[in-house]
């Protein structure tokens, strides 16, 4: 710094240069910039990085739990399909048994009408028969009076015993049943 002064002042005795500063600009300049670097160095400079070093931190910390995220993400997810998958193989047997359930629910029901059915249809059979023969009954009642009338008119007697009467209808119609049966044998 004294060979800077002393050219410094070896230089004013010469005429002044209006680019240099004077010397003591130069030299207070140089002590302001000094001070304040050192003051920059020492306090603004660890606080800077002191700010930088804590949103690194905070950058790193959240793309890490940004990661963290993302493969929780990726977990539900493949659990979220699973459980879809699981649930369509679920419907998919629900429907199946539903569909034999309605098929075996058919089969009884058609088994059920069917044996209603029959049970009417036979229950029609034997009361068509018991009328038949009801009404056999009654014809046969009643073709034997008016047989006897009939013959009580041609033989002019009064066949009013029932007891005979009764024997000679009966008799009467079992050769009808006897000649309609050769009869339809004889076909």
């Amino acid at each position: 710094m004294s060979a800077t002064i002393a050219l410094l002042a070896a230089a004013e005795g010469e005429e002044h240069n209006p680019l240099l500063p004077a010397t003591y600009d130069i030299t207070w300049s140089i002590v302001a910039l000094v001070v304040v670097g050192f003051v920059f160095w020492k306090l603004v400079l660890p606080k800077f990085q002191k700010v930088l070093a804590e949103r690194t931190e905070q950058i790193d910390g959240g793309i890490k739990r940004a990661e963290e995220a993302q493969i929780e993400a990726k977990a539900a997810l493949e659990q979220y399909h699973a459980q879809l998958a699981e649930a369509r193989t679920e419907a998919a047997q629900i429907r199946e048994e539903a569909r034999t359930q309605g098929q075996q629910i058919i089969a009884e029901m058609k088994a059920q009408a069917q044996e209603e059915s029959d049970r009417i249809v036979a229950a029609g059979h034997s009361q068509l028969v018991a009328q038949r023969q009801q009404i056999v009954t009654e014809l046969r009642a009643d073709l034997g009076k008016t047989a006897v009338d009939l013959a009580e008119k041609v033989i002019g007697e009064s066949l009013a015993d029932d007891v005979k009467r009764a024997g000679t209808v009966d008799r009467f119609l079992s050769e009808l049943d006897a000649v309609s049966a050769n009869s339809a044998a004889g076909k």
